[in-house]
């Protein structure tokens, strides 16, 4: 992609291009956000990973200034998220879409480019989108795919230099996933600049260069997706044992135990401890792998840890 925000994105590169600074929010007694503090740097793709009510959505709607700040700071290129300058240069791609489903792709395209200065053409949209096909297609009779690909057009139509995906592939059958990443990652390869969030660990591990983790309105961990991975000790046991389920998960410093067919998966803090036990337990056991958590086990052993944190 190029256009006039080009320049003042490269400008820019390295460096950060929006941040929450000790943002406080509540929903009445609710507490949204506890004094978070997040940045989002030039060229990079951002993941914000979270369980339900971590505050992830308040965050995300205090940068596009759909919410008022009611304590601490929120700037986006250096200005309020609410101002126009910083509207014609960022793009979003939210859940919730509201747009009118009896026009055609083209028209959805045309009119939202009209909202910009400096709109990339829409032979350019429906490239970067794979919606060709269906330019002349009326989005009440686009399949679950193209509807996200076409949410992903809108998103991009003022030439953005920072874009918000908000669980961009939701819903989408896996080929239509993989596609949407590789736009994604030509989004990062043309200088611009992504905040994600997505429910898919594997997502944010193929495509976030850094990874921040909220729990409870709060940052618990930032990151690239290995350092992530690093900061859980736990380690995977893969294993055949005639031991059950249930006694495994009482062993000391197991943290989950599952059946897998005839093996036993294990995530444990001290695998050394728990694998004398179970061999001592059962002398048959076999077909043992003991390795390094995935980001899904480190992002709940994060959580888990934050967790303990609140409660002590």
């Amino acid at each position: 992609m190029t256009g006039a925000s080009e320049t003042a994105g490269q400008s820019e590169r390295g460096g950060c291009v929006a941040e929450l600074a000790g943002v406080h929010h509540r929903y009445g007694d609710v507490v949204a956000l506890d004094g978070m503090d997040l940045d989002v740097r030039a060229g990079e793709v951002l993941a914000v990973l979270g369980p339900n009510g971590a505050g992830k959505t308040t965050a995300i709607a205090l940068l596009l200034g759909s919410l008022p700040v009611q304590r601490g700071e929120v700037r986006v290129f250096g200005r309020e998220p609410g101002a126009a300058a910083v509207r014609f240069r960022r793009g979003a791609m939210l859940q919730s879409s509201g747009v009118p489903i009896t026009l055609t792709v083209s028209e959805h395209l045309e009119l939202f480019s009209s909202y910009y200065p400096a709109p990339l053409p829409l032979s350019r949209l429906l490239a970067l989108a794979g919606l060709e096909d269906v330019a002349e297609r009326r989005f009440a009779r686009l399949s679950g795919g193209q509807k996200q690909r076409v949410m992903f057009a809108l998103a991009l139509a003022g030439d953005p230099e920072l874009v918000f995906l908000d669980e961009p592939t939701t819903g989408l059958d896996v080929e239509a996933r993989r596609s949407l990443w590789g736009e994604i990652r030509a989004l990062k390869a043309a200088g611009r600049t992504a905040v994600l969030t997505t429910h898919y660990l594997e997502e944010a591990d193929a495509l976030a260069d850094r990874i921040a983790v909220l729990d409870r309105g709060r940052v618990v961990a930032e990151g690239t997706p290995a350092e992530i991975k690093s900061r859980a000790a736990d380690r995977r046991i893969r294993c055949v044992t005639s031991v059950s389920r249930e006694a495994v998960f009482a062993l000391p410093g197991v943290a989950r135990a599952e059946r897998n067919g005839r093996h036993l998966e294990i995530l444990a803090a001290r695998p050394e401890e728990v694998l004398r036990t179970l061999l001592a337990r059962d002398p048959d056991l076999h077909d043992l792998q003991v390795t390094g958590v995935g980001l899904e086990d480190a992002f709940l052993t994060l959580i888990r840890a934050d967790g303990r944190q609140e409660d002590a």
